[in-house]
Formats: C-alpha cells, sequence, structure tokens
C-alpha cells in the first residue's frame, strides 16, 4: 500500500464507522424506551454478558455504568453456562450483547435466563436470530456492513454497540437526576476525581499564611515574605480581615520609587482589594480566577476572614492543570 491508498482505507474505515452510528437514530424507539425504564426501576443489578469482541463492549458498557450510578456486572457467555449463572439475582436485569444473536453459547444462555424469569434485553444486530426472539426487549444494532474489507472482522457493528450503550447511560443518568456531585463520589482518584472534589481549602491549608499588620515596617514585611516562602505577605487588621496585599511586584516599585526607605510601612506599599476567594470553592474555580486576572496566586477567605493563600503551583502540583 503506498501513501494515498492507506489514507483510502482509513477514510472509508472512518466513514462506515460515522454511517453505523447514524443509522442507530432509527433503532431508538419504545424497546429503547422499555430498555431504560426497565433498568432504571430494577432493584438489582444490570448483568450485561456477551462473547467475543461484544464481550470486551459489555465491559466497558459496565464500567460505563457503574460510573454514571447504575449498578452493573460483567458475566462471560462462555463462563456463565460453567458455573457464573449464579452471579444473577431474582431482580437483576440481564442484557445480552450479540451482532448475529445466534452463537452456540447465546442461544443456550438466552434460554436459560429466559427460565430465571429474569428480564432479557437482547442487543442484536440481526432481528431474525434466537436472541431477538428470545428476548423481552430488542436493542438493535444492525449494521449494513463491517469496515474489515472481508466484512469480517467486529468493526462497525461493535461501534454500533458502544455507542448503543453509551445512550442507555446517558438517557439513565438523566432520568435518576445524576449530577456532578454524583459523579466526584464515584471517580474520587485521579485528575479527574480531583477537579470534581478538591476544594481552594484543601490546598491552601498545606501554605503558610504570610500576614502583617499595616503598621508593620519595611524589615519586618520583607522577613515574613520571605520566612513563609509564598513571594507575598497580606495586609489584615487585628481582627484578622484582609486589607491588602504586598508582592515582589509592589516591592520592587516600591524600590525603584521611594528614596526614603526607613518611614514606609506595610500600609504603604500594599495593594487594596486583592483577588480573593473562598476556602470552599472548587480548586478549578481559583484557577478559572487565576486565568482570567492572569496572577499566579490569590488570597482565600472563610467567613470574610484571611485564611490562607493558593498559588498556581499548587494547581499545578495536583496536575489541575
Amino acid at each position: 500500500m503506498n501513501n494515498k491508498s492507506i489514507i483510502s482505507s482509513a477514510l472509508r474505515t472512518i466513514e462506515l464507522e460515522a454511517q453505523s452510528v447514524n443509522g442507530l437514530a432509527a433503532f431508538i424507539n419504545d424497546d429503547f424506551v422499555k430498555a431504560v425504564e426497565n433498568i432504571a426501576a430494577a432493584k438489582g443489578r444490570l448483568v450485561i454478558s456477551g462473547i467475543g469482541k461484544s464481550a470486551v463492549v459489555a465491559q466497558k458498557i459496565v464500567a460505563t455504568l457503574n460510573s454514571t450510578g447504575t449498578p452493573s456486572l460483567f458475566m462471560h457467555a462462555a463462563d456463565a453456562i460453567h458455573g457464573d449463572l449464579g452471579m444473577i439475582q431474582v431482580n437483576d436485569v440481564v442484557m445480552i450483547i450479540s451482532k448475529s444473536g445466534d452463537s452456540p453459547e447465546i442461544k443456550v444462555l438466552a434460554s436459560l435466563i429466559k427460565n430465571f424469569d429474569n428480564t432479557v434485553i437482547g442487543m442484536v444486530g440481526n432481528m431474525q436470530s434466537y436472541l431477538a426472539q428470545q428476548s423481552n426487549i430488542v436493542l438493535n444494532t444492525t449494521v449494513q456492513q463491517e469496515a474489515c474489507p472481508n466484512n469480517l472482522a467486529p468493526t462497525t457493528s461493535t461501534t454500533a454497540q458502544m455507542v448503543m450503550g453509551d445512550a442507555l447511560a446517558v438517557c439513565l443518568m438523566e432520568l435518576k437526576g445524576f449530577n456532578s456531585e454524583d459523579f466526584a463520589k464515584f471517580h474520587p482518584g485521579g485528575i479527574l476525581g480531583k477537579k470534581l472534589y478538591l476544594r481552594v481549602s484543601d490546598l491552601s491549608s498545606q501554605n503558610e499564611k504570610p500576614a502583617v499588620l499595616p503598621q508593620a515596617s519595611l524589615k519586618e514585611v520583607i522577613v515574613e515574605m520571605t520566612k513563609k516562602r509564598l513571594g507575598t505577605a497580606v495586609v489584615v487588621n487585628t481582627a484578622n480581615n484582609v486589607l491588602g496585599i504586598i508582592t515582589d511586584g509592589d516591592l520592587r516599585r516600591m524600590l525603584e520609587s521611594s528614596n526614603d526607605l526607613g518611614k514606609l510601612t506595610a500600609a504603604d506599599i500594599m495593594s487594596t482589594n486583592p483577588k480573593t476567594i473562598t476556602a470552599d470553592a472548587l480548586a478549578t474555580e481559583a484557577l478559572d480566577v487565576l486565568r482570567y486576572h492572569n496572577i499566579s496566586q490569590l488570597v482565600v477567605v472563610e467567613n470574610e476572614l484571611y485564611a490562607g493563600i493558593i498559588h498556581l503551583h499548587d494547581l499545578i502540583r495536583e496536575g489541575i492543570i
């Protein structure tokens, strides 16, 4: 294959995959609605099974559903008929995924589960298949052809299955009112979790709290800034209310413009009305404020009192950026 033929093959594959997804729109019907309603109303879990590539798709759908509030588990069709059927409980809904719907393991599994009186949802690409006939609800994922040049390797068919699974998951999320706070509960780890639950106070509490009174001398200001190693000092009154902030930039401008350094106080040097954020705000909100104002740190307040400093480096360290 030359470069042109490689590109042509890739584009053809993408086009066929896109057609398989677009074709699903015709199959979003009453049975799809019934599937969503049955899964949402089930007192048990959704058990999803398949074999071959469909089994891989089943595992992905299970992962998506579990992370979005629909308790699910995967059961391999071959293992099911050799003992794993014990995974299925009375109140469970079972979804079997298969392109042909006539694989030997799928035919045995469908009939066994039907005997258990569980609701069977068949996600199938052949509406005349055994699985389609045995299912209480059928999700049609028929495709015209596979992207494979031999029309054999599951490509467009597995894409259609995956998208149908995503459509189920999103509908179930909306039906249950599953929101970002719920999502955060199931994603506490990694960068995604941090973006959803990490608060400003979680980061600012790890930093020093450089603070000076307005009457502090220039020497006291510099000592406080260098001692707390944040390159800044917050000016507060005796009640711990924020009056202003002194940054290394403020010091530099003061040194350039003043000839009498001995009489300068914090009140003379500080910038008033510093940018602040509440301690209970999300860390991602702090990032938005920093970016909008093109600054590197924010004063953290809690109940209108000085509570600390959050720095851009804190967000970088935690992977928020």
